[in-house]
């Protein structure tokens, strides 16, 4: 579903990684920069670059933490929530589309299973 989801973000304008980094800040709002970046296994040097290309696109603003102006909070705009949902649905449907040979009960053993290998990883690494 990696490759699928990719080029259903492409459709979109977008690459995985900005896809994954809207929907990371979509689920967890309120992180730092170097917060998210450790959330998604990049270099903050990494997360920047993506950081920087979303906010250039007015999917992503950022302010200074209240806490500690040193601090960014990026934030998903409108813009950006809406092109996530656009990506999350059409996955979803191509996901659907891929499993629709099985019974409910197939595809959740299905995702049982990969769930169990992926929660058994010492190290999963960068989604990125």
């Amino acid at each position: 579903m990696h490759v699928v989801t990719g080029e259903q973000a492409e459709r979109h304008g977008l690459h995985l990684r900005d896809y994954i980094v809207l929907s990371a800040l979509d689920k967890t709002p309120g992180l730092t920069q170097v917060e998210l970046a450790r959330a998604l296994g990049l270099d903050k040097t990494t997360l920047m670059t993506q950081l920087d290309r979303l906010e250039q696109g007015d999917l992503v603003v950022r302010h200074s933490a209240p806490h500690d102006r040193r601090l960014r909070i990026p934030a998903i705009t409108t813009a950006g929530e809406e092109i996530r949902a656009r990506v999350a649905h059409d996955s979803e449907e191509a996901e659907r589309n891929a499993m629709a040979g099985f019974s409910q009960a197939e595809v959740d053993t299905f995702r049982r299973m990969l769930f169990a290998i992926i929660g058994t990883a010492v190290d999963p690494g960068s989604c990125l």
